[in-house]
């Protein structure tokens, strides 16, 4: 495996990706879809298991329109009081059009076979789902997205799989919130659910206050068989 950083060109301006390449290419691609704190280690690390499974992965910076480099971490108040500060400053739709500008980006890249697709986690679990339907994907994943709800409507557009991974204690999704999504989008041909008693947002993040191994286990092996299943 190895690392490298690329620059991705927009209308808009350039940002930069971490990019994880696998031992054998071409494969195909992963774009790995930030939390609220940047492309920090934690992303890094995924990206990185990525193409130690054999894909290559690249984790984008959507933060840059703001403040590009965010690299952060969930450990200190003040870093929590950063992270929500860009959440609340991001633009949802431009960062979509920069997942899509990604997506394009890494699938003329030699070293992918043409098929793309996309795991986000928390802000990057909607920008996931938007993905999904926004975008050509040919598959994508969101770990206890935030927001859903209000755009399940958007389903509609959904031409290809999509994985949901729902916490049931998540702070930031309440109960109301996973039933609205469970109603609009459970019986939809293309989206496979999982849902995760006991779980709290980001249990599947390594060294978080909620990380659980044994649920965040679970989740990945159901990813990577999807992403298996969708993109061999």
């Amino acid at each position: 495996m190895a690392a490298e950083t690329m620059t991705i060109t927009t209308p808009d301006g350039a940002f930069s990706a971490y990019v994880a390449r696998p031992a054998k290419t071409p494969a195909a691609a992963i774009v790995v879809i930030q939390e609220i704190f940047g492309v920090n280690k934690v992303m890094r690390d995924i990206t990185d298991a990525y193409a130690a499974a054999g894909y290559l992965a690249i984790c984008p910076d959507l933060f840059w329109r703001i403040e590009p480099g965010i690299d952060i971490t969930d450990q200190s108040e003040a870093e929590w009081k950063k992270a929500f500060e860009l959440y609340n400053a991001f633009d949802v739709d431009n960062g979509v059009r920069d997942i899509r500008a990604t997506i394009d980006a890494i699938r003329s890249d030699p070293g992918c076979n043409g098929k793309v697709g996309a795991v986000g986690f928390c802000l990057g679990g909607l920008l996931a789902f938007l993905t999904a339907t926004r975008t050509d994907a040919d598959a994508s994943v969101a770990y206890y997205g935030v927001g859903i709800e209000a755009r399940t409507g958007e389903a509609e557009k959904l031409a290809r799989p999509l994985m949901l991974h729902i916490a049931e204690e998540d702070q930031f999704v309440p109960k109301e919130a996973q039933a609205l999504i469970r109603q609009a989008l459970g019986a939809h041909p293309q989206i496979t659910m999982h849902s995760y008693p006991g779980r709290d947002h980001a249990f599947a993040r390594v060294g978080g206050e909620h990380y659980d191994a044994a649920d965040a286990k679970t989740a990945n092996e159901r990813t990577m068989a999807f992403f298996q299943a969708n993109l061999s």
